[in-house]
């Protein structure tokens, strides 16, 4: 049995405080951070070059002081609250905010070995070990963008809950169009993109009886702010909010989250009664791959083709050369480059 407080990596009061001066993106001078917070000026610099391997980005201006080169938008459970609808509220046992952990998935994974509680919320400032799919890291620079994970308890085994990953992609639009953001797709079966880049990605991992009671945790990684010298280890094109969106309202990041949970708690609470069937077509509304020439990764094998849709049960078809349509019920899924 793991010990939760091993997957945690706390930031101390003293480098809160900072982050927190800094936020409004500002100059402030190492002599007013110092006396804000009773130190050294030189343990100031050692806060910051802390907070920089977190991936923070300050800039220095000689005889002026510190800044953050972007403005920071900190999570806080009351202004999230503040956006939450009385459902929403009524669905959510817990919500946590962590300043910094390995994953959000995986705490909550292991969480719901020890515990059956359900509806628990986790969102981290920063995740040292993010997961994408197949074993990917999920880059997670503090601050910048959304680390959201839901843990849920199911009854009736993993098949019950099929096509919930295409259910939640629909409520993660449908979020962002309550924040502003239009011309967003999804791209089967995980992905949220825009102009064929990935600005968010989702994970789902089950465990539990096959035709029982099983937990599920539904991650979603979100590209807020994703600075760019953070994200030259993704090999993909990826895109975040601050390159679509003019809003640089001071409280935008916690609006969304709040956005988020109103619109995936009640499709999660409900999924296993409604299933699939009542999103099929709006998932479909949004499908940015339909008509597009892929590739198919299944292993060893590789299957290229052009995208006919999915079918009732959120199964990818893809018609090959010679117009047979395939059913994939898995699979690693790329455009093809012309």
């Amino acid at each position: 049995m793991k010990d939760f407080g091993e997957l945690l990596v706390f930031i101390s009061e003293n480098q809160k405080k900072i982050v927190n001066i800094l936020a409004d993106g500002q100059l402030h001078s190492g002599t007013e951070l110092a006396a804000k917070m009773g130190v050294s000026r030189s343990a100031i610099c050692k806060q910051l070059k802390y907070l920089t391997e977190l991936g923070l980005e300050f800039s220095a201006v000689t005889g002026k002081g510190y800044r953050l080169k972007t403005p920071l938008q900190l999570l806080s459970n009351i202004e999230i609250e503040k956006y939450l609808s009385s459902t929403t509220e009524s669905l959510i046992s817990e919500l946590e905010i962590h300043d910094s952990i390995n994953s959000t998935n995986s705490y909550l994974v292991d969480l719901s070995h020890q515990s059956k509680k359900t509806g628990i919320v986790c969102f981290a400032e920063h995740q040292t070990a993010g997961k994408g799919r197949r074993g990917r890291e999920w880059v997670s620079p503090f601050g910048s963008n959304i680390y959201l994970s839901i843990l849920w308890q199911f009854q009736n085994g993993p098949a019950s809950i099929s096509g919930l990953s295409l259910a939640v992609g629909v409520a993660v639009i449908r979020a962002l169009k309550d924040c502003g953001v239009e011309g967003v797709g999804l791209k089967w079966p995980n992905d949220i993109y825009w102009q064929q880049k990935k600005l968010a990605g989702i994970l789902i991992e089950v465990s539990g009886e096959t035709n029982g009671p099983c937990s599920a945790v539904i991650g979603l990684g979100l590209n807020f702010y994703l600075p760019k010298d953070k994200a030259k280890s993704i090999t993909q094109d990826w895109v975040d909010l601050s390159q679509m969106i003019t809003d640089n309202s001071v409280n935008l990041r916690n609006e969304l989250a709040a956005a988020l949970l109103n619109h995936l708690m009640p499709i999660i609470a409900d999924f296993e009664q409604q299933g699939l069937e009542d999103y099929i077509d709006e998932w479909r509304s949004y499908d940015c791959m339909k008509d597009k020439d892929v590739q198919i990764f299944m292993g060893e094998k590789t299957f290229t083709g052009v995208v006919a849709g999915i079918d009732n049960n959120g199964l990818l078809l893809l018609a090959d050369e010679f117009g047979q349509v395939k059913a994939f019920a898995s699979g690693e899924v790329s455009f093809r480059k012309t």
